[in-house]
């Protein structure tokens, strides 16, 4: 088969991610990957509703994402709507506004795709062995869970209670309050008790992180320990004494004071309070001893599966020649 080159764009509910990847044999070579805040679920991800300034940021995004694919050659471009444009009542709109002003046509996948995606990432990325894990991945808008033993998917569901939605019906002080707090893990324990009752069910000993969330806790351990995972390496650097020493901190602080913390990204200084108090939440809740981070996530499963829907058996290369 010939060389090709195809375009991944994950539209999530906060990040927006470009990859440009060139396919040749039996490689994969990501070339140029990027990832742009667009917060396409503010101000109304908990009205099902995506707002006129977040439509505007995401046109102007996938404008800027589409000038990078017409200089790259590319053939094929894969463009996925994750939970806010999923429950959105205005998705046909936006769906037909992008297709008229950008020339993508993006695919809205569900909840269950999308953890099916992120379980194949996930599994690219890490060794898992024969270990019964639980894979977690915190976006704005959903929670994705899958139980997995080895590369074996036991059971997976997603929740519509990601970071974005919690942020905006329970954190309303920073640094958050203790009622808040409850509010939160009151909110969760009624909300996700199917995850709890299949984690008895399966016993998953090991916690496996994807996505944003918690690459930024890893970024923020790296710092804390001046230990540096390799530049283009797949599983990153996390203890589970380290990560809960780090969430005491953010639940701690207020915005500045977090973006004071080596390791703070400001794309992720908002939501990662409600995400470290979900993270604390589950750990306690589950029992699980152990936490691995993957880099792989959704936008990486989609390659993979796409790779493997046209017939090509691939190794990733370690190579990245351009990041933003």
């Amino acid at each position: 088969m010939k060389p090709m080159n195809l375009a991944i764009i994950d539209m999530g509910t906060n990040t927006f991610h470009l990859l440009l990847v060139k396919v040749e044999n039996e490689t994969f070579e990501i070339f140029h990957k990027e990832k742009i805040a667009v917060k396409i679920g503010a101000n109304g991800i908990n009205q099902g509703i995506i707002d006129d300034a977040a439509i505007e940021r995401c046109i102007h995004t996938l404008k800027s994402f589409k000038k990078q694919i017409d200089t790259a050659n590319i053939d094929d471009v894969y463009a996925l709507a994750t939970s806010a444009i999923r429950n959105a009542k205005n998705q046909q709109f936006l769906i037909q506004k992008i297709k008229e002003e950008v020339g993508i046509e993006p695919r809205v996948i569900s909840g269950m795709e999308e953890a099916s995606y992120i379980h194949h990432g996930v599994c690219k990325a890490l060794n898992i062995g024969a270990d019964l894990c639980l894979i977690m991945d915190i976006g704005g808008g959903s929670i994705e869970f899958i139980i997995t033993q080895g590369n074996q998917p036991l059971w997976m569901k997603s929740f519509e209670i990601g970071g974005q939605r919690l942020m905006e019906k329970f954190h309303g002080n920073d640094p958050i309050t203790t009622s808040e707090i409850s509010a939160i893990e009151n909110y969760l324990e009624i909300n996700l008790q199917p995850l709890f009752e299949a984690c008895e069910l399966y016993g998953p000993k090991t916690l496996i992180g994807s996505s944003g969330t918690f690459d930024t806790l890893s970024e923020i351990y790296q710092k804390k320990i001046d230990k540096y995972t390799q530049e283009h390496g797949t599983e990153l650097p996390i203890s589970q004494n380290g990560m809960i020493q780090i969430f005491h901190e953010i639940i701690s602080k207020n915005k500045e004071e977090r973006l004071l913390i080596p390791g703070m990204i400001a794309l992720r200084v908002d939501m990662i309070v409600v995400a470290s108090i979900l993270i604390q939440f589950i750990l306690k809740k589950t029992g699980l001893k152990t936490t691995r981070i993957s880099s792989y996530a959704l936008k990486e499963g989609v390659l993979l599966q796409t790779i493997t829907s046209l017939k090509i058996q691939t190794k990733p290369v370690s190579k990245i020649l351009k990041h933003d």
